[in-house]
């Protein structure tokens, strides 16, 4: 018999909490500083743990990595987008973890390059080689990418840290010379003016929040930069962005529910930004320049947002005038602007849809009856893709599903004709009709129909024998979207059913399914998912004691949550970077981030009754003496969003609490000590976290072997590589002039807070 090892015992020191006549005794408080060498001492003490608590499984983890390996065309290239002179790519090299940037001459729009990616194309030029700029760090992030107008120079900001704050530089391409190294600690984002002389950024004050926007003069101090905007409202985040067409300059301003935009013409680069429309409160709105006029989506009059258009000159939403209204079951999105049409990203159904606007002069609202984008797949996900240039008449368009790779085809706008240009390969033999995806609905307390997408190994009878793993996020408006993972086949080729709870507080079915989880009515996006994890066993997808259950940041809050209402539905859960001592980070206004969450949680300072909902749903803080699942809480030691104090103290909490037999049923705390809220970079790096941790998953759901028949059936498919690879890892084209305003505020994020 094998005994397993001590798990740590953190010590307790009563740290009181009052607020609203509550007093809340909380033990593992000190567990915040991690430049504390007794803080360290214990998270590597948990580290040791878990290693040894799971030595056993080492060989499962290798098999995982390797099968993800093997499937990967770890040499790749992006398909080219054309900019001026230009093809502008990305692709990666076998053995290297991070993407390269790059371009080669453009001749012929109507000849692309040839995608093989064994070979440079012709004339390349290399804008940022990531492999270079991480040489010597254990992490490396690139946070900013822009190519002035007349294609000359490039900027690019990066973190080595892990902690957002990214340092400038500013190149000469053809030379290779750099011409600027002199701002640090910039936040994400970043534009060149025209001629490449003048670089904006923004600046983040101590709470980690983007606030201001400079003006820097490549080749001077810092110290001499002007500052353009500074945002005084803790709950507005900024953003610096350019148009398709390089004619504007805009900063984003932007809350959880407001936004405003301000905009320059790109000639008068030391001119004054000037708003489109002043912010009111609950108004959110994004802008496009179009050939002769703003094209606005916002929310003025309509929950699921319009579409409206304003002159240049216009400074007040008085001035917008109606082109297209949201329909039932829909939710406008964006738009983005070309010579002869526009296209509006769309969710409709509770999928992505895409709509092309043609421009028509002789229209009131001067465009014709929109066109959809069809796709067959009842569940997909479909975006635009890298469109630089206003005047093309054909457009790239991603698409993905749970079984379709990642492809990007090319649409004939005129003609509705679309031609795959390249489907991500996958080595070794994929067959799509292998794998099945699923549409099912749960039914919630208050009647509210939940959508639940599973995806399975053909045929695979819902006889309720199936180990599944259940994912959810909830928050934010964020919708999860079905996408391709090669990873994933890791677990389906191990029989493992995978779901996706789409429960309130995400953005799947429009406006009102945020608001139905968020606030007061927060609880709902947890009820949903036990709903939906019911439902899962219910239909034979899985049982109790094969269902797992996974989701990070705000979706590790979600997690703890749910576990903490039905423990007994799971076998195992695991919380990445988790928003679980949500309540005590939400009442800290000094913390990085808090204010700006108050939009999205409510603020428990001067709201009783949201704090009283907050204390009820908190899984640090309703944590019961009754047997749990087992557990797994991975964090990063320099994550901004989420501290790495959340999951530490919950597991804390948790082993002195719940009734869990160690041996059978662990709880592991993993900290990546040199990592951000994203875990760890590069590649390779982030293949190895997750066999970690699926390789805990599978080992809890008995599910550790590989289903020899699904195997073979994926196998004798053949390899789905029309085309070649899809868009690589960190090679996305860096396109001049390819911004549109920044929604919101975030420039590089889907989120501005602390869980993401």
């Amino acid at each position: 018999m094998v005994i397993p090892p001590t798990p740590p015992v953190a010590l307790r020191r009563e740290h009181v909490r009052e607020h609203h006549g509550d007093r809340f005794v909380d033990d593992f408080e000190w567990l915040r500083d991690k430049e504390d060498p007794e803080v360290l001492a214990y998270l590597e003490a948990e580290n040791a743990y878990a290693d040894a608590v799971t030595a056993h499984l080492e060989p499962l983890r290798r098999s995982i990595f390797a099968e993800i390996k093997a499937r990967v065309q770890e040499t790749d290239v992006s398909v080219p987008a054309a900019s001026g002179p230009w093809w502008y790519y990305g692709r990666t090299e076998e053995g290297k973890e991070y993407g390269i940037h790059a371009r080669a001459p453009l001749t012929d729009r109507d000849v692309r390059p040839d995608l093989d990616a064994s070979a440079p194309i012709s004339g390349e030029q290399v804008l940022v080689d990531g492999n270079v700029l991480a040489e010597g760090h254990e992490f490396f992030s690139l946070g900013a990418l822009a190519v002035s107008a007349d294609h000359a120079r490039v900027a690019y900001g990066v973190d080595v840290v892990g902690d957002e704050r990214f340092d400038l530089t500013v190149r000469d391409i053809a030379s290779g010379e750099v011409l600027d190294t002199a701002v640090t600690g910039a936040g994400y984002g970043c534009e060149l003016s025209l001629d490449g002389r003048w670089l904006f950024y923004t600046r983040v004050d101590e709470a980690w929040r983007p606030y201001q926007v400079w003006r820097h003069r490549v080749g001077t101090p810092a110290a001499d930069d002007v500052l353009v905007l500074e945002e005084p409202d803790e709950r507005f985040w900024t953003g610096i962005g350019s148009s398709r067409d390089d004619r504007w300059l805009l900063i984003g301003l932007g809350s959880r529910t407001t936004s405003e935009i301000h905009v320059l013409d790109a000639t008068d680069p030391t001119g004054r930004f000037r708003i489109v429309a002043p912010r009111r409160d609950g108004v959110e709105y994004d802008v496009e320049p179009a050939a002769d006029r703003f094209l606005v989506v916002h929310n003025r009059d309509s929950e699921d947002f319009d579409l409206a258009w304003a002159p240049f000159e216009a400074t007040s939403d008085g001035q917008w005038r109606p082109i297209a209204s949201s329909g039932p079951g829909e939710r406008f999105l964006s738009v983005d602007a070309f010579d002869d049409f526009s296209v509006l990203s769309l969710r409709s159904d509770g999928l992505t849809a895409l709509r092309i606007l043609p421009v028509d002069p002789s229209s009131p609202t001067g465009f014709g009856e929109g066109v959809p984008v069809p796709f067959d797949e009842p569940l997909h996900t479909v975006g635009l893709g890298d469109n630089p240039e206003p005047a093309t008449t054909r457009l790239q368009l991603g698409y993905e599903s749970f079984v379709t790779p990642r492809s990007v085809y090319e649409l004939d706008v005129a003609t509705g004709e679309r031609t795959l240009l390249k489907q991500q390969p996958v080595r070794g033999g994929y067959d799509p009709s292998a794998y099945e995806q699923h549409r099912e609905w749960a039914t919630a307390a208050d009647g509210t129909r939940i959508p639940i997408s599973v995806v399975a190994p053909a045929g695979a009878s819902p006889d309720g024998t199936h180990p599944c793993l259940l994912t959810a996020y909830g928050a934010y408006e964020i919708s999860s979207d079905p996408y391709f993972s090669v990873a994933r086949l890791s677990l389906l080729q191990r029989g493992v059913v995978y779901a996706v709870a789409h429960v309130r507080g995400g953005g799947e079915m429009g406006r009102s399914w945020y608001e139905a989880g968020r606030y007061a009515r927060k609880v709902n996006t947890f009820t949903d998912f036990v709903t939906c994890a019911d439902r899962v066993v219910e239909l034979g997808w899985s049982a109790p004691d094969r269902l797992a259950a996974e989701g990070g940041s705000a979706g590790g809050l979600l997690i703890g949550a749910a576990t903490n209402l039905a423990p007994d539905r799971f076998r195992v859960v695991h919380a990445a970077v988790p928003f679980v001592d949500a309540l005590t980070t939400i009442l800290r206004p000094d913390l990085p981030l808090t204010v700006g969450e108050w939009e999205e949680w409510g603020n428990p300072l001067e709201d009783r009754a949201i704090y009283e909902v907050m204390r009820s749903y908190s899984p640090y803080e309703n944590v019961a003496a009754r047997p749990y699942p087992a557990v797994l809480a991975t964090t990063s030691l320099n994550d901004t969003r989420v501290y790495f104090t959340e999951p530490a103290k919950w597991v804390a909490r948790l082993r002195t609490t719940v009734t869990n037999d160690p041996a059978s049923r662990p709880i592991l705390l993993r900290t990546e000590m040199a990592a951000g809220h994203g875990g760890r970079s590069g590649r390779y790096a982030a293949w190895e976290q997750v066999a970690w941790e699926w390789a805990f998953v599978l080992d809890q759901l008995g599910a550790g072997e590989v289903d020899e028949a699904a195997s073979q059936a994926e196998a004798g498919g053949g390899a789905a590589e029309a085309g070649g690879g899809a868009a690589v890892a960190g090679g996305g084209a860096a396109v001049a002039g390819g911004g549109a305003a920044v929604a919101g505020g975030g420039v590089a994020d889907s989120e501005a807070g602390p869980p993401s």
